[in-house]
C-alpha cells in the first residue's frame, strides 16, 4: 500500500493529490493529518498523475504535509441481522453506545441494479394505517413512492407514523412467524437538525419501533460529502436484510433535497459545468441509482420498498429535484400547506397524489373487492366538491342546487374525517373503507356512478343521510 505526501490543493470538501500509479474510481482513501487524526475519503476523479478525493469528515486540519493512503477497495458496509435496533451515523459507525458491530458480510455500497428480467412485479399491499395513503394512493411492496412536501410541513411526523405503523397484513394473518417474512424499517436521515434527530429518536424509542429498525443519522453540521454516502449505506443494509434474510424492508429517506444540495456543493467544488438551477447534469442518473434499488426479485421472499421524502424548494413541483424524482418513481404523496393550516393531520392532498401501482395491489384477496370503486368514487366526488368551492366564492352557497350542496359537504367531511386522523391513529384498511362508505352514503345513490351496483346494494347506508337531515 503506497503512501503519498503530495497534496497539491484543498478546495471545499475536496483534496487534490499527485500519484505515480493508476488509482481506481470510488476507491477508499485514508488521510493522516499532522495531529494524528485519520480521515476517510473516496476517489472522485482519477486522471494522469492527479486524483481528486472527497473527504467524508471535511477537510479541516488537512495540509500539504498530510499523508494519503489508497486502500485499493471501494467503500463497504458491514452488514448483519444484529444491526436491527441500532443507530449509526451517516458513514455507518455506531453512535448509540452499543457494542461494536460484528459483520456477517461486507457489502459494496454501490449495489448492482436488479436485472429487469429477474424483477417481480410489485402487487402486494402494505398497510401504513394512514387513510389518505391506504385508501386513495395505496403503497405496494417493492414500490418507490416519494412524499413531496414543503419546508415547515409535518412530513417528519408522517414518516414516523408510517415507520411505526407499516405492516404487511397477509403476513400477519398467516400468523406463522417462523414461515412468514418479517418487517423491518431502515431510516436514513440526511442533513437534518439535531432537534429533528432527537424527535426521531424519542419517537422510535417511545413506541418500540427501534427494535425492528436501523437508523442512519447524518446531521446538518456533518460534512456534506457524508450525505452522499448515507442513503447508499441504508440501501445496502436494506438489500442485505431483504434478499439474504427474507425481510420485507421499508426504507424511508429524508431529506432528498439535502442530498441533492450536497451533490451541487461537490459539483461546484469540482468546477463542473452546472445543469438546471446549478444542480449537476448527472443528478437524474444519481437519483435513479438510489430509487431503482427498490423492488422484488423472483424467487426471493424479501422486498425493498422506498419512501423518499423531499421538501420542494419554494413549494415548486417543477423544481429539478421533485421533477426528476417524479420521472423515476411510481407516483407521489403530496402534502398541502392549506390543509396543514386548517389543522388537518396528516395534510395529504389526495388530488395531485398518485400511486401508479395501486390498481395491482388492491381488490379481492389483497385488500377488499370494493376498494378500487370506493377510491375512484371518492376521488371524483372530492374533485367535484373542490370545483364547487371555487364556484361558491363567486355566486354564494344559496345559488347551488341540493345535489351540489351535498358534494360540497362531502369535500368538507372528506378532509375533516377521512384525511384527518392524527399521527397516533392507526386505521386498518377495513376501517378506512368503512369510513369511505360512511361519507359516500351522504351522496344520492344515483350520484355513485363509479361503483358497481352490487357493491352499492351491499355497503350503501340508506338511513344515514336521513338521520343527518333530521339533525340538521
Amino acid at each position: 500500500m503506497k503512501e503519498y505526501q503530495t497534496i497539491t490543493e484543498i478546495s471545499g470538501p475536496l483534496v487534490f493529490a499527485e500519484v505515480d500509479e493508476p488509482v481506481g474510481y470510488d476507491e477508499i482513501v485514508e488521510i493522516e493529518t499532522d495531529d494524528g487524526r485519520t480521515l476517510r475519503g473516496q476517489v472522485l476523479e482519477s486522471s494522469d498523475g492527479l486524483v481528486s478525493i472527497q473527504v467524508f469528515e471535511g477537510t479541516g486540519g488537512i495540509d500539504r504535509n498530510a499523508s494519503v493512503r489508497f486502500l485499493g477497495e471501494t467503500m463497504k458496509m458491514p452488514v448483519t441481522e444484529d444491526l436491527l435496533g441500532r443507530v449509526l451515523d451517516g458513514s455507518g459507525e455506531p453512535i448509540d453506545g452499543g457494542p461494536e458491530i460484528v459483520p456477517e458480510s461486507r457489502e459494496d455500497i454501490v449495489g448492482e441494479a436488479i436485472n429487469p428480467f429477474s424483477r417481480e412485479y410489485p402487487e402486494e399491499f402494505i398497510q401504513t394505517g394512514v387513510s389518505g395513503i391506504d385508501g386513495m394512493n395505496t403503497l405496494v411492496r417493492g414500490q418507490k413512492l416519494p412524499i413531496f412536501s414543503g419546508s415547515g410541513l409535518p412530513h417528519n411526523e408522517l414518516a414516523l407514523q408510517i415507520a411505526r405503523q407499516a405492516t404487511v397484513p397477509e403476513e400477519e394473518e398467516a400468523g406463522d412467524d417462523e414461515e412468514g417474512s418479517e418487517f423491518a424499517v431502515i431510516f436514513g436521515a440526511m442533513g437534518i437538525t439535531q432537534e429533528e434527530a432527537n424527535e426521531f429518536m424519542d419517537d422510535f424509542e417511545r413506541t418500540g419501533a427501534l427494535e425492528r429498525s436501523v437508523v442512519f443519522m447524518n446531521l446538518a453540521d456533518d460534512p456534506a460529502v457524508e450525505r452522499t454516502v448515507t442513503p447508499r449505506l441504508a440501501l445496502t443494509t436494506a438489500e442485505y436484510l431483504a434478499f439474504e434474510k427474507d425481510y420485507h424492508v421499508l426504507v424511508i429517506l429524508t431529506d432528498i433535497t439535502n442530498y441533492c444540495e450536497a451533490l451541487r456543493e461537490i459539483g461546484a467544488a469540482r468546477e463542473e459545468v452546472p445543469g438546471r438551477r446549478g444542480y449537476p447534469g448527472y443528478m437524474y442518473t444519481d437519483l435513479a441509482q438510489l430509487y431503482e434499488r427498490a423492488g422484488r426479485i423472483e424467487g426471493q421472499e424479501g422486498s425493498v420498498t422506498q419512501i423518499p421524502i423531499l421538501t420542494m424548494p419554494g413549494d415548486d413541483d417543477t423544481h429539478p429535484i421533485p421533477d426528476l424524482t417524479g420521472y423515476i418513481t411510481e407516483g407521489q404523496i403530496v402534502m398541502d400547506r392549506n390543509l396543514n393550516s386548517q389543522g388537518i393531520e396528516p395534510p395529504v392532498n389526495v388530488l395531485p397524489s398518485l400511486s401508479r401501482l395501486m390498481d395491482d395491489g388492491i381488490g379481492e384477496g389483497l385488500t377488499r373487492e370494493d376498494h378500487g370503486d370506493v377510491s375512484d368514487q371518492m376521488y371524483a366526488a372530492y374533485a367535484e366538491g373542490e370545483d364547487l368551492r371555487d364556484l361558491v366564492n363567486i355566486v354564494g352557497r344559496e345559488a347551488l342546487s341540493e345535489r351540489d350542496n351535498k358534494f360540497l359537504d362531502f369535500a368538507d367531511r372528506f378532509e375533516t374525517e377521512f384525511v384527518q386522523q392524527g399521527y397516533d391513529n392507526n386505521r386498518s384498511i377495513e376501517e378506512t373503507l368503512e369510513l369511505g362508505w360512511d361519507l359516500l352514503s351522504d351522496l344520492p345513490k344515483e350520484a355513485l356512478n363509479r361503483i358497481d351496483e352490487d357493491l352499492i346494494e351491499e355497503h350503501y347506508r340508506e338511513d344515514e343521510p336521513e338521520a343527518a337531515e333530521v339533525e340538521a
